[in-house]
């Protein structure tokens, strides 16, 4: 992220908000009215009534009105939007801007808003951005009642069949505020690359452009420092220019970085181009620019490298919702999601379909993810009638831009790509369409290979691959040899691929030097596409209640599901799991119709060895390993010792007598132990169990607390079948801003103060207040102690 430092005058905000930099958040004190008032782009229009809210902001993830729930059987989105509703709603905030500030550029930037969305600034019409994740702005300075009331409005349009997964609907990005002198950096106007990369030595080059928006010529001095990540000036160069009246100004400027430290998955290593504007000798503006050294290069004999290094792509896809908080892009609901990925083995996500939240990008950047970066999954052939191939020939150019624009200066990102699954591939007008795209991204960068998201490989599409630098393989694993031996310089990637063939996919990878990688459809589960992991391809309405997916390797509340362990073993060493095939399916539901090709599934299994009245009955129990090894016991007694390899799948199977007790997994690496699992037989619940991902918070209004609730019984056992209905009540510094559980088919409220627990576990998040101090939640359910838990907010 790109980020503007102030040494200008302070502009108070009616709100109570202060722009103490020359960039400020502009989330709190926003009204919210669900529902079309077109009356409400007028300045003088009435709000009072008209309920407060913070910003991210997402009403389709709320109740709808009259109701507990936020689920409709008859949503117009249907099943592809987990039977969520959107519609035409408005937001408007009241702001006041100081006459102090006078000569200065007031700038409103919005990081996205889903979708379709008019803006007004005292009733004067700023403009219109269909697209739901691009980032955008408005220059409203000639519109600004100085010293005096200002109205920003928002009309969101969500309407009709326009997305085939979880939109989420209105202002559910950050939205800032900028005072800008006239002379200044332009709008993601600083680019740094790193063409030369050792350890020894790297240069930078920095390009910035400045512009000047005054009516006389300027006398500019550009200086760019580079810092370390402890603050230490490292690089420095000074160029100056005269720039011409309403004119920009593109400098380019190299320096020297000696023994730098290289951005890594394993070690990103971050630093900082801070970037000063001198006109006239007077310092008018500073932007700093965090960015990487780091190389990347692509081919079919070595596959991909990071900084000379062969690195396999461990890849996740995944779409832009956080669970129970919906779209809602808060920082640290986009930082756990990275943190989640890297803790199970992932190294790389597909932002699937469109440009993440900058906040997203800025985790990946420093907890080492590599990312390939989306831009469309509609082009000019519809998939809903009402998706982005209304807005395509208008707004392709604009919104690749803001996406390259805004992003190139990432470490993380390694691959930006135009497409997923673009209808009519094999059409010669299609395929003019790839290179078009790739052409013009060429244009802003040349540092990054183009690819996309190709489904129908086997029909061999190659004029539209032939647009690519990289291509991207959908479901198109069986292609993989036969492609190499047509087109031996090609290098490929599985851009999704099955959950249930993660073994196949992934030695293709290994095997073969120019697979380079594999993303999975996908790493995280999500709201819409209802039940395409159980009832699967085709899908009806009568899906109902199903809203989730129900395919990722971690599920909504951001727990690990079966697969994922799988995928622990297939990714990472001494790795060990035990999981057990229900008696009776999970869900009891299936789908006559299921297509054959429809694999978003994983085998139904679950870590549970509760099974009172089946004492007579035998159960499969599967192991999980990358241990040579495994040796299973039932309440001590071996049941055997077994290889887990490649030749095994990295699967060993059992047939247990069921007992109630412990079954217990030992791993082995030769005769020694190197690991352990147990799954216990639990008995009825007996206490809440509340565990937090962290106790201390930032009390800025949008921190987060993820707090798991377990119903557990004497021995501390989670009991895997309890549901019961979990009240909270919070009481400091925060508030509860979501609840859920990872029921597929649960249509309770996100924004109540209870859930239900689905296999013994619930999930509810708090949000910090503004101010500091203590935290305390409380959890009661019928027949258990209240349980306690004490955070701590600090500014």
């Amino acid at each position: 992220m790109i980020v503007r430092i102030l040494f200008l005058l302070v502009i108070c905000i009616v709100s109570n908000e202060a722009l103490s930099q020359q960039k400020i958040l502009f989330d709190n004190d926003w009204r919210f009215f669900r529902g079309n008032d077109t009356a409400a782009r007028l300045a003088t229009f009435d709000d009072a009534k008209w309920r407060k809210v913070d910003l991210p902001h997402d009403y389709s993830i709320e109740d709808l009105p009259g109701t507990n729930s936020p689920f409709d059987s008859n949503a117009v989105g249907q099943v592809h939007v987990g039977f969520t509703v959107g519609g035409i709603s408005w937001y408007r905030k009241t702001f006041a801007v100081p006459t102090i500030q006078k000569g200065k550029r007031i700038v409103i930037q919005f990081d996205g808003v889903y979708m379709n969305a008019n803006f007004w600034i005292n009733g004067v019409p700023l403009g219109n951005h269909p697209y739901g994740y691009t980032s955008f702005s408005y220059d409203v300075t000639n519109n600004i009642n100085w010293n005096g009331k200002n109205v920003i409005s928002v009309q969101v349009r969500n309407e009709g069949r326009n997305s085939r997964w979880y939109s989420g609907s209105g202002i559910y990005r950050h939205v800032w505020l900028s005072a800008i002198n006239p002379v200044h950096v332009a709008q993601w106007g600083t680019f740094v690359t790193t063409p030369k990369v050792s350890t020894t030595a790297a240069t930078a080059n920095v390009k910035t452009k400045v512009q000047n928006e005054t009516g006389k010529a300027s006398s500019i001095n550009l200086v760019t420092k580079i810092k370390d990540a402890s603050g230490v000036e490292k690089a420095k160069a000074s160029s100056k220019q005269v720039i011409q009246p309403n004119a920009t100004f593109e400098f380019v400027q190299n320096v020297n970085i000696a023994s730098p430290k290289l951005w890594s998955a394993e070690a990103p290593a971050l630093y900082t181009a801070v970037t000063e504007v001198f006109q006239n000798n007077k310092l008018v503006d500073v932007v700093t620019t965090p960015f990487g050294i780091r190389s990347i290069s692509f081919d079919a004999a070595k596959g991909f490298q990071l900084n000379g290094k062969t690195l396999k792509l461990k890849g996740g896809c995944i779409h832009h919702d956080n669970g129970p908080l919906g779209s809602k892009a808060y920082d640290r609901a986009e930082e756990r999601k990275v943190q989640l990925l890297k803790a199970s083995g992932y190294n790389a996500i597909r932002t699937s379909h469109n440009p993440p939240s900058p906040a997203f990008l800025d985790a990946c950047d420093r907890l080492g993810m590599l990312v390939i970066d989306e831009a469309f999954d509609t082009w000019k052939e519809r998939k809903n009638r009402n998706d982005y191939n209304l807005y395509f020939n208008d707004w392709w150019q604009r919104d690749i831009e803001s996406m390259v624009y805004r992003d190139r200066n990432h470490p993380s990102i390694i691959m930006w790509s135009t497409g997923n699954e673009i209808p009519n591939r094999g059409k010669p007008e299609v395929a003019a369409v790839a290179q078009m795209l790739t052409d013009h991204i060429k244009t802003l960068d040349t540092t990054r290979p183009v690819t996309a998201g190709v489904n129908g490989i086997d029909q061999k599409p190659d004029a539209f691959l032939a647009a690519l630098d990289v291509a991207g393989y959908n479901y198109g694993e069986a292609s993989y040899e036969s492609d190499h031996e047509r087109l031996q310089n090609w290098v490929m990637y599985g851009a999704e691929s099955f959950p249930l063939d993660a073994f196949d996919y992934w030695m293709d990878v290994e095997d073969h030097p120019w697979v380079i990688g594999d993303f999975v459809w996908t790493a995280m589960d999500y709201i819409g596409e209802a039940s395409i992991g159980w009832l699967g391809y085709p899908q009806s309405k009568n899906f109902f209640p199903w809203n989730l997916a129900y395919c990722g390797d971690i599920d909504v509340c951001g727990w690990k599901r079966p697969q994922s362990y799988y995928r622990d073993a297939l990714w990472m060493k001494d790795q060990l799991s035990v999981f057990v095939k229900p008696p009776k399916p999970t869900f009891p539901e299936w789908n006559a119709k299921l297509e054959a090709w429809s694999r978003w599934n994983w085998q139904d299994v679950v870590a549970d060895w509760s099974w009172k009245g089946y004492e007579d009955s035998t159960l499969e129990v599967s192991v999980y390993s990358s241990c040579e090894a495994v040796e299973l016991f039932l309440n001590n007694k071996s049941l055997g010792k077994k290889p887990t390899n490649r030749s095994t799948k990295f699967i060993a199977t059992y047939s247990v007598p069921y007992a109630a007790g412990e079954l217990r997994a030992v791993g082995y690496s030769g005769d020694k132990q190197v690991a352990l699992s147990t799954i216990q037989t639990a008995n009825e619940p007996a206490a809440i169990k509340l565990i937090t991902d962290r106790k201390t918070l930032k009390a800025n209004g949008q921190d987060l607390s993820y707090v798991t609730v377990e119903l557990v019984d004497a021995n501390g056992v989670r009991n895997p079948k309890a549901e019961e209905l979990i009240k909270f009540t919070v009481e400091g510094a925060a508030t509860i801003v979501g609840v859920g559980n990872s029921n597929p088919k649960s249509v309770e409220s996100f924004q109540a103060t209870e859930r239900n627990t689905w296999q013994g576990k619930c999930l509810v998040i708090l949000k910090t207040k503004a101010l500091p101090g203590a935290i305390t939640l409380y959890a009661t359910a019928p027949g258990m102690p209240k349980a306690k838990l004490v955070l701590t907010a600090n500014k």
